[in-house]
Protein backbone atom coordinates (compact mmCIF):
# COMPACT_ATOMS: atom_id res chain seq x y z
CA UNK A 1 0.00 0.00 0.00
CA UNK A 2 1.65 3.14 -1.00
CA UNK A 3 -0.09 6.91 -0.43
CA UNK A 4 1.57 9.91 -2.09
CA UNK A 5 1.30 13.67 -1.92
CA UNK A 6 -1.76 13.12 -0.28
CA UNK A 7 -4.08 16.43 0.18
CA UNK A 8 -7.71 16.64 1.23
CA UNK A 9 -9.78 19.45 3.17
CA UNK A 10 -13.09 18.34 4.95
CA UNK A 11 -15.00 21.73 5.06
CA UNK A 12 -12.21 24.08 6.05
CA UNK A 13 -10.04 21.35 8.19
CA UNK A 14 -6.81 20.10 6.93
CA UNK A 15 -6.87 16.68 7.21
CA UNK A 16 -3.65 15.64 4.65
CA UNK A 17 -1.43 18.22 3.06
CA UNK A 18 1.50 16.70 0.94
CA UNK A 19 1.03 13.23 3.66
CA UNK A 20 2.65 10.05 2.49
CA UNK A 21 3.67 6.73 4.00
CA UNK A 22 4.34 3.13 2.14
CA UNK A 23 3.51 -0.03 3.70
CA UNK A 24 5.04 -3.49 2.73
CA UNK A 25 3.32 -7.17 2.55
CA UNK A 26 3.41 -8.21 5.87
CA UNK A 27 3.13 -5.02 7.89
CA UNK A 28 1.39 -5.24 11.14
CA UNK A 29 0.66 -1.55 11.77
CA UNK A 30 -1.02 0.85 14.57
CA UNK A 31 -2.64 3.85 13.44
CA UNK A 32 -2.53 6.60 16.24
CA UNK A 33 -2.95 10.44 16.42
CA UNK A 34 -5.20 12.58 18.38
CA UNK A 35 -9.31 12.56 17.75
CA UNK A 36 -9.77 14.38 14.51
CA UNK A 37 -6.27 13.80 13.11
CA UNK A 38 -7.30 11.64 10.18
CA UNK A 39 -6.89 8.10 11.15
CA UNK A 40 -10.95 6.55 10.21
CA UNK A 41 -10.97 9.34 7.39
CA UNK A 42 -7.40 7.38 5.93
CA UNK A 43 -9.72 3.79 5.56
CA UNK A 44 -12.73 5.53 4.37
CA UNK A 45 -9.93 6.98 1.61
CA UNK A 46 -8.56 3.46 1.44
CA UNK A 47 -11.59 1.60 1.05
CA UNK A 48 -12.92 4.07 -1.47
CA UNK A 49 -15.50 6.08 0.35
CA UNK A 50 -13.45 9.18 0.43
CA UNK A 51 -11.53 10.96 -2.09
CA UNK A 52 -8.61 13.07 -1.85
CA UNK A 53 -8.64 16.52 -3.49
CA UNK A 54 -5.33 15.59 -4.72
CA UNK A 55 -2.74 12.99 -4.48
CA UNK A 56 -2.79 9.43 -4.35
CA UNK A 57 -3.90 6.12 -1.90
CA UNK A 58 -2.60 2.23 -3.90
CA UNK A 59 -3.62 -0.61 -2.66
CA UNK A 60 -3.42 -2.73 -6.27
CA UNK A 61 -5.49 -5.53 -6.55
CA UNK A 62 -5.45 -6.66 -2.67
CA UNK A 63 -8.61 -7.90 -1.16
CA UNK A 64 -9.10 -5.34 1.70
CA UNK A 65 -11.50 -6.69 4.79
CA UNK A 66 -12.60 -3.81 6.99
CA UNK A 67 -14.23 -3.85 10.63
CA UNK A 68 -15.64 -0.43 11.39
CA UNK A 69 -16.00 1.01 15.24
CA UNK A 70 -19.74 0.84 14.46
CA UNK A 71 -21.53 -2.16 13.95
CA UNK A 72 -24.08 -1.63 11.61
CA UNK A 73 -25.83 -4.69 9.82
CA UNK A 74 -27.47 -3.52 6.22
CA UNK A 75 -29.96 -6.77 6.51
CA UNK A 76 -30.70 -6.79 10.13
CA UNK A 77 -33.20 -9.57 9.37
CA UNK A 78 -30.51 -11.98 8.34
CA UNK A 79 -29.43 -14.37 11.12
CA UNK A 80 -25.66 -14.53 12.14
CA UNK A 81 -25.49 -18.10 9.88
CA UNK A 82 -26.65 -16.29 6.79
CA UNK A 83 -24.50 -13.16 6.93
CA UNK A 84 -21.47 -14.84 7.50
CA UNK A 85 -22.11 -16.97 4.49
CA UNK A 86 -22.07 -13.53 2.53
CA UNK A 87 -19.27 -12.71 3.35
CA UNK A 88 -17.03 -14.28 0.67
CA UNK A 89 -19.43 -13.44 -2.70
CA UNK A 90 -19.70 -17.03 -4.09
CA UNK A 91 -23.28 -17.26 -4.31
CA UNK A 92 -22.77 -14.05 -5.77
CA UNK A 93 -20.15 -15.29 -8.55
CA UNK A 94 -21.11 -17.99 -9.27
CA UNK A 95 -24.81 -16.02 -10.41
CA UNK A 96 -22.59 -13.90 -12.66
CA UNK A 97 -21.31 -17.47 -14.69
CA UNK A 98 -24.82 -18.52 -14.79
CA UNK A 99 -25.60 -15.40 -16.90
CA UNK A 100 -22.99 -15.49 -18.96
CA UNK A 101 -22.97 -19.25 -19.66
CA UNK A 102 -26.40 -18.26 -21.00
CA UNK A 103 -25.48 -15.24 -23.24
CA UNK A 104 -22.24 -17.37 -24.54
CA UNK A 105 -25.15 -19.29 -26.38
CA UNK A 106 -26.47 -16.19 -28.57
CA UNK A 107 -23.25 -14.28 -28.57
CA UNK A 108 -20.99 -13.29 -31.66
CA UNK A 109 -17.31 -13.72 -31.81
CA UNK A 110 -16.20 -10.39 -30.30
CA UNK A 111 -18.86 -10.95 -27.72
CA UNK A 112 -17.72 -14.52 -26.76
CA UNK A 113 -14.43 -13.24 -26.25
CA UNK A 114 -15.13 -10.47 -24.16
CA UNK A 115 -17.57 -13.10 -22.23
CA UNK A 116 -14.78 -15.80 -21.88
CA UNK A 117 -12.16 -13.10 -20.40
CA UNK A 118 -14.91 -12.27 -17.83
CA UNK A 119 -14.99 -16.18 -16.97
CA UNK A 120 -11.57 -16.11 -16.10
CA UNK A 121 -11.54 -13.73 -14.25
CA UNK A 122 -14.41 -14.51 -12.12
CA UNK A 123 -13.18 -18.12 -11.98
CA UNK A 124 -9.99 -17.03 -10.55
CA UNK A 125 -11.94 -14.86 -7.82
CA UNK A 126 -13.84 -18.57 -6.60
CA UNK A 127 -10.16 -19.63 -6.31
CA UNK A 128 -8.90 -16.88 -4.18
CA UNK A 129 -11.81 -17.55 -1.99
CA UNK A 130 -11.34 -21.36 -1.78
CA UNK A 131 -14.89 -21.72 -2.94
CA UNK A 132 -15.41 -25.69 -2.65
CA UNK A 133 -13.79 -25.52 1.18
CA UNK A 134 -15.36 -22.26 2.01
CA UNK A 135 -18.07 -23.77 4.45
CA UNK A 136 -15.72 -25.71 6.24
CA UNK A 137 -13.64 -22.64 6.87
CA UNK A 138 -16.04 -20.77 8.08
CA UNK A 139 -17.40 -23.80 10.28
CA UNK A 140 -13.52 -23.83 12.04
CA UNK A 141 -13.64 -19.73 12.39
CA UNK A 142 -16.95 -19.97 14.51
CA UNK A 143 -15.89 -23.06 16.00
CA UNK A 144 -13.03 -20.91 17.15
CA UNK A 145 -14.81 -18.10 18.17
CA UNK A 146 -17.22 -20.19 20.08
CA UNK A 147 -20.01 -19.46 18.25
CA UNK A 148 -22.95 -21.69 19.67
CA UNK A 149 -25.83 -22.64 17.58
CA UNK A 150 -28.22 -20.79 19.14
CA UNK A 151 -26.36 -17.28 18.55
CA UNK A 152 -25.72 -18.57 14.71
CA UNK A 153 -29.65 -18.94 14.52
CA UNK A 154 -29.89 -15.45 16.43
CA UNK A 155 -31.03 -12.69 13.74
CA UNK A 156 -28.57 -10.02 14.06
CA UNK A 157 -31.19 -7.25 14.84
CA UNK A 158 -31.26 -9.47 18.28
CA UNK A 159 -27.30 -9.46 18.98
CA UNK A 160 -25.55 -7.25 21.82
CA UNK A 161 -22.90 -4.95 21.26
CA UNK A 162 -20.29 -7.28 22.02
CA UNK A 163 -22.14 -10.10 19.82
CA UNK A 164 -22.15 -7.30 16.93
CA UNK A 165 -18.73 -6.96 17.27
CA UNK A 166 -17.55 -10.65 17.62
CA UNK A 167 -19.67 -11.72 14.48
CA UNK A 168 -18.66 -8.69 12.59
CA UNK A 169 -15.12 -9.78 13.31
CA UNK A 170 -15.81 -13.23 12.40
CA UNK A 171 -17.10 -11.56 9.34
CA UNK A 172 -13.81 -9.85 7.94
CA UNK A 173 -11.43 -13.10 9.16
CA UNK A 174 -13.76 -15.59 6.64
CA UNK A 175 -13.81 -12.64 3.76
CA UNK A 176 -10.20 -13.41 3.37
CA UNK A 177 -8.55 -10.11 2.49
CA UNK A 178 -4.87 -9.42 2.12
CA UNK A 179 -5.28 -6.22 4.14
CA UNK A 180 -7.15 -5.98 7.23
CA UNK A 181 -8.36 -2.75 8.53
CA UNK A 182 -9.61 -2.99 12.23
CA UNK A 183 -10.93 0.09 13.72
CA UNK A 184 -11.16 -0.29 17.53
CA UNK A 185 -11.48 -4.12 17.01
CA UNK A 186 -11.53 -5.18 20.93
CA UNK A 187 -14.40 -2.66 21.55
CA UNK A 188 -17.14 -4.71 23.16
CA UNK A 189 -15.47 -7.86 23.08
CA UNK A 190 -15.10 -10.18 26.14
CA UNK A 191 -11.91 -11.22 27.55
CA UNK A 192 -11.92 -14.79 25.65
CA UNK A 193 -12.94 -13.38 22.51
CA UNK A 194 -10.05 -10.86 22.80
CA UNK A 195 -7.69 -13.21 23.35
CA UNK A 196 -8.82 -15.02 19.94
CA UNK A 197 -8.61 -11.99 18.38
CA UNK A 198 -5.02 -11.55 19.49
CA UNK A 199 -3.76 -14.79 18.84
CA UNK A 200 -5.33 -14.64 15.24
CA UNK A 201 -3.72 -11.54 14.11
CA UNK A 202 -0.55 -12.71 15.54
CA UNK A 203 -0.31 -15.06 12.97
CA UNK A 204 -2.21 -13.42 9.92
CA UNK A 205 -0.17 -13.76 7.07
CA UNK A 206 -1.31 -10.12 5.39
CA UNK A 207 -1.11 -6.69 6.07
CA UNK A 208 -3.05 -4.85 9.01
CA UNK A 209 -3.36 -1.19 9.95
CA UNK A 210 -5.40 -1.03 13.41
CA UNK A 211 -7.07 1.79 14.92
CA UNK A 212 -6.90 1.24 18.82
CA UNK A 213 -6.91 3.30 21.61
CA UNK A 214 -6.22 0.07 23.55
CA UNK A 215 -2.09 0.58 24.07
CA UNK A 216 -2.12 -2.85 25.23
CA UNK A 217 -3.43 -4.40 22.66
CA UNK A 218 -1.34 -2.59 20.13
CA UNK A 219 2.09 -3.69 21.80
CA UNK A 220 0.83 -7.47 21.23
CA UNK A 221 0.27 -7.26 17.65
CA UNK A 222 2.27 -5.01 15.56
CA UNK A 223 5.85 -4.12 14.79
CA UNK A 224 4.97 -0.20 13.13
CA UNK A 225 3.10 2.68 14.11
CA UNK A 226 1.75 4.69 11.65
CA UNK A 227 2.06 8.63 13.40
CA UNK A 228 -1.17 10.59 12.04
CA UNK A 229 0.37 14.71 12.73
CA UNK A 230 -2.63 16.62 13.34
CA UNK A 231 -0.36 19.79 13.30
CA UNK A 232 1.21 19.08 10.21
CA UNK A 233 -1.13 16.86 8.51
CA UNK A 234 1.58 14.66 7.27
CA UNK A 235 1.68 10.83 8.02
CA UNK A 236 5.15 9.18 9.03
CA UNK A 237 5.39 5.23 9.94
CA UNK A 238 8.08 4.32 13.14
CA UNK A 239 9.44 0.61 13.90
CA UNK A 240 8.50 -1.12 16.47
CA UNK A 241 5.29 -1.37 18.90
CA UNK A 242 3.36 1.66 20.61
CA UNK A 243 5.58 1.60 23.94
CA UNK A 244 8.86 2.45 21.47
CA UNK A 245 6.89 4.84 19.26
CA UNK A 246 5.89 6.90 22.26
CA UNK A 247 9.93 6.63 23.15
CA UNK A 248 10.88 7.76 19.77
CA UNK A 249 8.15 11.03 19.64
CA UNK A 250 9.20 11.89 22.80
CA UNK A 251 13.02 11.86 22.00
CA UNK A 252 12.01 13.91 18.45
CA UNK A 253 10.05 16.38 20.50
CA UNK A 254 12.80 17.20 23.12
CA UNK A 255 15.49 17.58 20.04
CA UNK A 256 13.03 20.01 18.16
CA UNK A 257 12.37 21.70 21.36
CA UNK A 258 16.19 22.46 21.63
CA UNK A 259 16.57 23.14 17.49
CA UNK A 260 13.82 26.11 18.16
CA UNK A 261 15.29 27.35 21.26
CA UNK A 262 18.52 27.40 19.25
CA UNK A 263 17.15 29.07 16.39
CA UNK A 264 15.04 31.63 18.91
CA UNK A 265 18.28 32.56 20.37
CA UNK A 266 20.15 33.37 16.91
CA UNK A 267 16.88 35.54 16.05
CA UNK A 268 17.21 37.27 19.02
CA UNK A 269 20.84 38.14 18.62
CA UNK A 270 20.21 39.51 14.89
CA UNK A 271 17.43 41.90 16.03
CA UNK A 272 19.69 43.14 18.78
CA UNK A 273 22.09 44.15 16.23
CA UNK A 274 19.90 45.26 13.73
CA UNK A 275 18.22 47.36 16.23
CA UNK A 276 21.54 48.98 17.36
CA UNK A 277 22.20 49.75 13.35
CA UNK A 278 19.23 51.41 13.01
CA UNK A 279 19.12 53.75 15.72
CA UNK A 280 23.17 54.56 15.09
CA UNK A 281 24.03 57.90 12.89
CA UNK A 282 24.31 57.92 9.26
CA UNK A 283 27.61 58.51 9.83
CA UNK A 284 28.35 55.32 10.97
CA UNK A 285 28.50 53.31 7.72
CA UNK A 286 30.30 50.23 8.77
CA UNK A 287 27.60 49.56 11.30
CA UNK A 288 24.67 50.39 8.96
CA UNK A 289 26.21 47.94 6.60
CA UNK A 290 26.32 45.32 9.22
CA UNK A 291 22.69 45.96 10.28
CA UNK A 292 21.14 45.43 6.46
CA UNK A 293 23.57 42.41 6.15
CA UNK A 294 21.69 40.72 9.22
CA UNK A 295 18.30 42.31 8.34
CA UNK A 296 18.34 39.92 5.44
CA UNK A 297 19.43 37.32 7.53
CA UNK A 298 17.00 38.04 10.39
CA UNK A 299 14.38 37.42 8.01
CA UNK A 300 15.69 34.20 6.26
CA UNK A 301 15.97 32.76 9.95
CA UNK A 302 12.34 33.81 10.59
CA UNK A 303 11.52 32.13 7.37
CA UNK A 304 13.17 28.82 8.50
CA UNK A 305 12.14 29.17 12.12
CA UNK A 306 10.30 25.95 13.24
CA UNK A 307 6.96 25.94 15.14
CA UNK A 308 6.04 23.97 18.15
CA UNK A 309 3.73 20.94 17.99
CA UNK A 310 0.23 22.31 19.20
CA UNK A 311 -0.38 20.66 22.68
CA UNK A 312 -4.41 19.49 22.56
CA UNK A 313 -6.38 19.92 25.74
CA UNK A 314 -7.65 17.42 27.79
CA UNK A 315 -11.23 16.72 28.46
CA UNK A 316 -12.22 18.37 32.19
CA UNK A 317 -14.62 16.78 34.06
CA UNK A 318 -17.42 18.27 36.92
CA UNK A 319 -19.15 15.45 37.83
CA UNK A 320 -20.03 16.09 41.16
CA UNK A 321 -24.13 15.15 41.92
CA UNK A 322 -26.46 18.22 42.39
CA UNK A 323 -29.11 16.43 45.45
CA UNK A 324 -27.70 14.33 47.76
CA UNK A 325 -28.90 10.58 47.18
CA UNK A 326 -30.91 8.05 49.39
CA UNK A 327 -28.85 5.14 51.12
CA UNK A 328 -30.22 2.44 48.84
CA UNK A 329 -30.70 3.92 45.49
CA UNK A 330 -32.22 1.49 43.14
CA UNK A 331 -33.23 -2.27 44.43
CA UNK A 332 -33.58 -4.78 42.21
CA UNK A 333 -35.92 -7.85 42.95
CA UNK A 334 -37.08 -11.39 41.63
CA UNK A 335 -35.85 -10.38 38.14
CA UNK A 336 -37.11 -12.43 35.90
CA UNK A 337 -36.82 -11.77 31.77
CA UNK A 338 -36.07 -13.33 28.72
CA UNK A 339 -35.87 -11.96 24.32
CA UNK A 340 -38.54 -13.85 22.51
CA UNK A 341 -37.63 -17.13 21.50
CA UNK A 342 -34.72 -17.17 23.37
CA UNK A 343 -33.94 -18.75 26.86
CA UNK A 344 -33.78 -17.19 30.20
CA UNK A 345 -31.09 -14.66 30.85
CA UNK A 346 -31.85 -14.29 34.14
CA UNK A 347 -34.68 -15.70 37.01
CA UNK A 348 -34.94 -14.27 40.21
CA UNK A 349 -32.26 -12.36 40.10
CA UNK A 350 -32.20 -9.79 42.99
CA UNK A 351 -29.46 -7.35 44.29
CA UNK A 352 -29.72 -3.59 45.45
CA UNK A 353 -26.80 -0.81 45.26
CA UNK A 354 -25.86 1.63 48.51
CA UNK A 355 -25.05 4.70 48.24
CA UNK A 356 -21.67 5.78 47.04
CA UNK A 357 -21.09 2.40 46.01
CA UNK A 358 -19.15 1.42 42.78
CA UNK A 359 -21.32 -1.37 41.37
CA UNK A 360 -19.42 -3.56 38.88
CA UNK A 361 -21.52 -6.39 36.72
CA UNK A 362 -19.58 -8.82 34.58
CA UNK A 363 -19.59 -11.50 32.15
CA UNK A 364 -19.31 -12.91 28.87
CA UNK A 365 -20.90 -11.40 26.01
CA UNK A 366 -24.61 -12.20 25.24
CA UNK A 367 -25.15 -13.02 29.03
CA UNK A 368 -27.42 -9.95 29.51
CA UNK A 369 -24.83 -7.28 30.36
CA UNK A 370 -26.43 -4.26 28.71
CA UNK A 371 -29.52 -5.80 29.02
CA UNK A 372 -29.62 -5.54 32.70
CA UNK A 373 -28.90 -1.67 32.33
CA UNK A 374 -31.94 -1.25 29.98
CA UNK A 375 -34.20 -3.21 32.65
CA UNK A 376 -33.54 -0.86 34.95
CA UNK A 377 -34.00 2.35 33.08
CA UNK A 378 -37.03 1.13 31.86
CA UNK A 379 -35.76 0.72 28.19
CA UNK A 380 -37.18 -2.66 28.53
CA UNK A 381 -40.14 -4.50 30.52
CA UNK A 382 -39.16 -7.60 32.44
CA UNK A 383 -41.17 -10.89 32.87
CA UNK A 384 -41.53 -10.06 36.30
CA UNK A 385 -39.87 -8.52 39.34
CA UNK A 386 -39.66 -5.04 40.37
CA UNK A 387 -36.63 -2.49 39.92
CA UNK A 388 -37.38 0.70 42.50
CA UNK A 389 -35.68 3.90 42.61
CA UNK A 390 -35.38 5.60 45.77
CA UNK A 391 -37.52 9.26 45.09
CA UNK A 392 -34.12 11.00 45.80
CA UNK A 393 -32.18 8.87 43.03
CA UNK A 394 -31.38 10.95 39.94
CA UNK A 395 -30.02 8.55 36.95
CA UNK A 396 -28.43 9.36 33.99
CA UNK A 397 -27.50 6.54 31.72
CA UNK A 398 -24.40 6.37 28.97
CA UNK A 399 -25.31 3.37 26.38
CA UNK A 400 -22.39 1.52 24.82
CA UNK A 401 -23.65 2.33 21.73
CA UNK A 402 -24.49 5.60 22.11
CA UNK A 403 -28.29 5.08 21.69
CA UNK A 404 -29.21 8.75 23.94
CA UNK A 405 -27.79 10.99 21.21
CA UNK A 406 -29.52 11.69 17.91
CA UNK A 407 -27.54 11.73 14.74
CA UNK A 408 -29.77 14.19 13.00
CA UNK A 409 -29.12 16.74 15.38
CA UNK A 410 -26.63 19.50 16.10
CA UNK A 411 -24.03 18.80 18.94
CA UNK A 412 -24.84 21.59 20.79
CA UNK A 413 -29.13 20.15 20.39
CA UNK A 414 -28.37 17.11 22.19
CA UNK A 415 -26.82 18.51 25.14
CA UNK A 416 -29.65 21.12 25.48
CA UNK A 417 -30.70 21.10 28.50
CA UNK A 418 -33.26 23.87 30.68
CA UNK A 419 -31.47 23.84 33.33
CA UNK A 420 -28.81 25.63 31.13
CA UNK A 421 -28.23 28.75 29.47
CA UNK A 422 -26.15 28.80 26.19
CA UNK A 423 -23.28 29.95 27.40
CA UNK A 424 -22.91 27.51 30.48
CA UNK A 425 -24.00 24.90 27.64
CA UNK A 426 -20.78 26.34 25.10
CA UNK A 427 -18.56 26.20 28.34
CA UNK A 428 -19.43 22.64 28.95
CA UNK A 429 -18.96 21.51 25.43
CA UNK A 430 -15.19 23.40 25.39
CA UNK A 431 -14.38 21.29 28.60
CA UNK A 432 -15.11 18.09 26.45
CA UNK A 433 -12.99 20.02 23.28
CA UNK A 434 -15.76 20.84 21.14
CA UNK A 435 -15.54 24.92 20.56
CA UNK A 436 -16.55 27.73 18.45
CA UNK A 437 -18.83 26.82 15.22
CA UNK A 438 -17.76 23.07 15.71
CA UNK A 439 -20.77 22.83 18.30
CA UNK A 440 -23.20 23.23 15.35
CA UNK A 441 -21.88 20.29 13.37
CA UNK A 442 -24.28 17.61 13.77
CA UNK A 443 -23.44 14.44 15.42
CA UNK A 444 -23.67 12.08 12.42
CA UNK A 445 -20.47 13.79 10.92
CA UNK A 446 -18.54 12.71 14.18
CA UNK A 447 -15.78 10.32 14.45
CA UNK A 448 -16.85 7.65 17.45
CA UNK A 449 -14.98 9.36 19.76
CA UNK A 450 -16.02 12.39 19.25
CA UNK A 451 -19.68 11.03 19.55
CA UNK A 452 -18.35 9.37 23.19
CA UNK A 453 -17.36 13.33 23.84
CA UNK A 454 -20.68 14.43 23.54
CA UNK A 455 -22.87 11.49 25.25
CA UNK A 456 -20.33 12.05 28.04
CA UNK A 457 -20.89 15.68 28.29
CA UNK A 458 -24.83 14.96 27.59
CA UNK A 459 -24.94 12.80 31.08
CA UNK A 460 -22.89 14.74 33.26
CA UNK A 461 -24.74 17.59 32.92
CA UNK A 462 -28.00 16.09 34.32
CA UNK A 463 -25.15 16.47 37.68
CA UNK A 464 -26.96 12.99 38.61
CA UNK A 465 -26.44 10.83 41.65
CA UNK A 466 -26.58 7.34 40.28
CA UNK A 467 -24.67 6.63 36.70
CA UNK A 468 -25.74 4.06 35.20
CA UNK A 469 -22.46 3.54 32.33
CA UNK A 470 -22.47 0.94 29.98
CA UNK A 471 -18.89 0.64 28.20
CA UNK A 472 -18.06 4.21 28.94
CA UNK A 473 -14.56 3.96 27.78
CA UNK A 474 -14.97 2.82 24.21
CA UNK A 475 -13.99 4.80 21.62
CA UNK A 476 -12.11 6.96 24.00
CA UNK A 477 -7.98 7.83 23.32
CA UNK A 478 -5.60 6.79 26.36
CA UNK A 479 -5.69 9.95 27.99
CA UNK A 480 -9.27 10.82 27.90
CA UNK A 481 -9.53 7.49 29.66
CA UNK A 482 -7.56 8.13 32.52
CA UNK A 483 -9.22 11.34 32.76
CA UNK A 484 -12.22 9.60 32.86
CA UNK A 485 -11.55 6.98 35.60
CA UNK A 486 -9.51 9.69 38.00
CA UNK A 487 -12.96 11.64 38.10
CA UNK A 488 -15.10 8.50 38.24
CA UNK A 489 -12.81 7.50 40.82
CA UNK A 490 -13.43 10.96 42.90
CA UNK A 491 -17.58 11.14 42.06
CA UNK A 492 -19.21 11.44 45.27
CA UNK A 493 -22.50 9.60 44.27
CA UNK A 494 -23.17 6.02 43.05
CA UNK A 495 -21.99 4.09 40.04
CA UNK A 496 -23.51 0.36 38.51
CA UNK A 497 -21.04 0.28 35.68
CA UNK A 498 -20.69 -2.54 32.91
CA UNK A 499 -17.21 -2.38 31.40
CA UNK A 500 -14.29 -4.71 29.75
CA UNK A 501 -11.11 -2.32 30.67
CA UNK A 502 -10.15 -3.81 33.57
CA UNK A 503 -7.10 -0.39 34.24
CA UNK A 504 -10.10 1.45 34.17
CA UNK A 505 -12.07 -0.54 36.46
CA UNK A 506 -9.58 -0.68 39.20
CA UNK A 507 -9.23 3.35 38.76
CA UNK A 508 -12.93 4.12 39.59
CA UNK A 509 -12.95 1.89 42.70
CA UNK A 510 -15.22 -0.79 42.23
CA UNK A 511 -16.53 -1.95 45.66
CA UNK A 512 -18.86 -4.73 44.47
CA UNK A 513 -19.70 -7.49 41.77
CA UNK A 514 -22.32 -9.38 40.06
CA UNK A 515 -21.34 -11.84 38.00
CA UNK A 516 -23.71 -13.10 35.40
CA UNK A 517 -25.38 -15.45 34.51
CA UNK A 518 -25.06 -16.40 38.16
CA UNK A 519 -26.43 -13.24 39.63
CA UNK A 520 -23.81 -14.10 42.50
CA UNK A 521 -22.18 -10.86 44.22
CA UNK A 522 -18.71 -10.74 45.64
CA UNK A 523 -16.99 -7.87 46.98
CA UNK A 524 -14.34 -6.65 44.81
CA UNK A 525 -10.33 -7.48 44.93
CA UNK A 526 -8.25 -6.86 41.95
CA UNK A 527 -7.33 -10.48 42.44
CA UNK A 528 -11.08 -11.88 41.45
CA UNK A 529 -11.08 -9.60 38.40
CA UNK A 530 -7.74 -10.67 37.03
CA UNK A 531 -8.91 -14.26 37.51
CA UNK A 532 -12.04 -13.80 36.33
CA UNK A 533 -10.97 -12.36 33.19
CA UNK A 534 -7.95 -15.28 32.74
CA UNK A 535 -10.99 -17.97 33.06
CA UNK A 536 -12.57 -16.00 30.15
CA UNK A 537 -9.51 -16.33 28.18
CA UNK A 538 -8.59 -19.98 28.58
CA UNK A 539 -12.26 -20.61 27.28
Amino acid sequence: MKGTNMHLTLGTEVIYDDASFQTAPLDKIGVVGVNGAGKTTLFKVILGEQELDSGLLQTGKARIGFLPQEIKFKNPNLTVWEYLLTSRPIEEINKKLEDIYAKLATSNEQETIALLREVDDLQETLNMLDCYNAENTLLEIVTDMQFDDELLNTKLEALSGGQKSKVAFASVLYSSPNILLLDEPTNHLDASTKQYVINYLKNYKGSMLIISHDTDFLNMIVNKIMFIDKTKHKIKIYNGDYTYFKKQLLEERKLKEARIKEQENEIKKLEEIVKRARQASQTNHNLKRLGKDREIKLEKKKAELETRDKIYKRVKMNIEPKNTGAKVPLSVDNLTFHYENKQLLYENLSFCITSGEKFLIVGENGVGKSTLLKLIMGKLKPDSGTISFNAKTDAAYYAQELEILDEEKTIFENVQNQHYTDLQLRTALSNFLFFGQQVFKKVKLLSPGEKARVALCKILLKKANLLVLDEPTNHLDPDTQAVIGENFGDYTGTILLVSHNPSFVEQIGITRMLLLPEGKIIDYSREILEYYYLVNSLQ
